[in-house]
């Protein structure tokens, strides 16, 4: 999805890793490096009173540890690393947690759910490695060789986090998080994650995003085999209407991936009508015959996808499938061999 002409973005390059850009005062901005068609995360540095806080930590890779001792070794030689504040569990944004922590001596801070599935992968990954996944795909069209082809990534958590330490300070929706001389609204929104951090300084006009709302992208919404029901789109569009409601829209933001911008109204509604016109795509496809999941996705992802594209594709169409299902648009038919079909009901 294209970035709406009416968002405005106040820097035009973002900074190299290794290198600190400041973004408003007190607050910068650090950009890590990942190993994906995403090829990046954000990494925000907010001073306190004794060095900087900071929200996120790159993947767990040598390349995010690089860039890390790069700056800390460079712009922040002279700032400590006093804290850290980690949005959800996805690895891109916990995945150095448990290097930082020790390295640093530093505590960690965390929505509970997130905190808690982080430790939970890490803990019993067999519990939801490839046995868990091959009937989930099975049951929703994709083909053996498909499925062998997505589960070559193997347990990726594994191997893309340091893990989480065994103690942290849980932060909740409606909370106020003090850094240093500031005091941030903690808002949490699930949907792309179970219930991720987003903090908001009003008198500064101040939002850091995290992955809930970014400029040029949709941020995946997946459905899992742990919970293979679960209406993910839904609670994600309740999300950004409660986030509309609840910040101002001349705010900075500032998200997990791409560049900071204004227009955090006009972006959330333009993510509400890409869904919109997603599910208006998968009811055509499903209008003239019944199709699985996997046989959708051509429908909603036209480029050709790698091994790691195809899982997320899969789960954002399962979660639009799910969301239909709830509002009557989509009809479910189970085979013979327990494969789901679905077929556009006309309510749309």
């Amino acid at each position: 999805m294209h970035a709406p002409s009416r968002l405005t973005f106040p820097f035009e390059t973002p900074p190299a890793p290794g290198e600190v850009r400041a973004v408003a005062p007190g607050v910068s901005w650090l950009r890590l490096p990942l190993p994906y068609r995403l090829d990046h995360v954000n990494i925000y540095l907010l001073e306190n009173e004794d060095g900087v806080t900071a929200l996120d930590t790159g993947l767990g890779t040598d390349a995010c540890r690089d860039a890390w001792l790069t700056a800390l070794a460079g712009p922040l030689r002279q700032t400590p690393l006093t804290s850290l504040v980690v949005s959800h569990f996805h690895p891109d944004h916990v995945g150095l947690a448990g290097w930082l922590c020790e390295r640093f001596g530093i505590e960690l801070t965390m929505p509970r759910p997130e905190y808690l599935l982080s430790l939970l992968l890490r803990m019993s990954p067999a519990d939801y490695g490839v046995d868990v996944y091959r009937p989930f795909y099975h049951r929703h069209g994709l083909s053996p060789e498909a499925t062998e082809i997505v589960l070559s990534r193997g347990h990726e958590y594994l191997h893309r986090t340091t893990g989480v330490p065994a103690a942290y300070h849980r932060i909740k929706h409606g909370d106020t998080l003090r850094i240093g001389s500031r005091a941030f609204n903690v808002l949490t929104g699930g949907g792309h994650a179970l219930e991720q951090a987003m903090l908001y300084r009003p008198a500064e006009r101040l939002f850091l995003a995290a992955d809930q709302v970014i400029a040029r992208i949709s941020p995946n919404v997946s459905v899992h085999p742990m919970e293979p029901e679960l209406d993910a789109l839904g609670i994600y569009l309740q999300s950004l209407r409660d986030i509309k409601a609840a910040v101002a829209g001349d705010v900075l933001v500032l998200p997990g991936h791409g560049l900071p911008f204004y227009g955090l109204h006009d972006r959330i509604d333009e993510l509400i009508t890409h869904h919109g016109l997603r599910c208006g795509e998968i009811a055509t496809a499903c209008r003239s015959r019944a199709l699985t999941v996997a046989e959708i996705i051509p429908f909603v992802f036209t480029r050709e996808l790698d091994a790691h594209q195809t899982g997320f594709a899969f789960g954002e169409v399962l979660a639009h499938v799910n969301h239909m299902l709830g509002r009557g648009e989509l009809a479910r038919e189970i085979g013979p061999a327990g494969v789901e079909r679905f077929s556009a009901t006309g309510s749309t």
